[in-house]
């Protein structure tokens, strides 16, 4: 039989390039791959990961992708305006020291690390409105 893991998900966003340097300077994370693709009308697939996960990415793709038909588009641009496109959850050991380092680096946080009954947790935006979360399990 056959196996299957996880390698990825997809995180939409309004601006590759705008989030490329969000994802790269700002969180850390490496190119994992940056591909054009003229007989998809150039068409970027872009991807990045967190360095000691190199297994793991992010596709990070614009609304304009190849496949989706312009209601579908103009939906999901809806949804993306409302910060509600999708999450991602980041594990730390330390929480408040990766908030401080992530502040330092130009990632604006609401609020700091709270105390919660799973750990401490902290939540972020990035460009595109996509829910971010610093999670320190209990």
């Amino acid at each position: 039989m056959s196996t299957m893991r996880f390698t990825g998900v997809n995180v939409w966003v309004h601006d590759q390039d705008e989030a490329l340097a969000f994802y790269t300077q700002r969180l850390g994370m490496e190119v994992r791959e940056d591909v054009t693709v003229p007989e998809l009308g150039n068409f970027r697939w872009l991807t990045v990961g967190p360095p000691l996960q190199p297994d793991v990415a992010f596709v990070l793709m614009e609304p304009s992708a190849p496949g989706l038909d312009p209601e579908t588009r103009g939906k999901l641009e809806e949804i993306m305006a409302k910060g509600f496109a999708g999450g991602l959850f980041f594990e730390t050991d330390d929480c408040r020291a990766q908030y401080e380092a992530l502040r330092a680096r130009g990632v604006e946080f609401q609020e700091e690390p709270t105390q919660r009954p799973y750990g401490v947790d902290r939540g972020f935006r990035d460009p595109s409105g996509n829910s971010l979360r610093l999670v320190q399990r209990a």
